[in-house]
């Protein structure tokens, strides 16, 4: 699996139910490192953020397609003011 596939999938999947939303994903192969940029996401509990992101990939997740996953959350600002 690629990083440009899961975050074309994140992205999509998001954006049926958020405002606004960018996936940076780095790594390949099973595992993977998220930034999720969305004002939406920021303000919900930490649980509540990775629960959503999860949702979507919990089918790759159980037939190995992805082993590791490591989520940071932004909003808008914090990831201007980052890069």
């Amino acid at each position: 699996m690629q990083a440009n596939e899961v975050k074309s999938f994140l992205e999509g999947k998001l954006s049926e139910t958020l405002l606004s939303v960018q996936v940076e994903v780095e790594g390949e192969g099973c595992n993977f490192q998220l930034n999720v940029i969305s004002d939406e996401l920021v303000a919900l509990s930490p649980v509540k953020r990775q629960q959503s992101v999860y949702a979507h990939l919990n089918p790759w997740i159980a037939d190995g397609s992805i082993h590791a996953v490591t989520m940071k959350f932004f909003s808008s600002t914090a990831w201007a003011e980052r890069t």
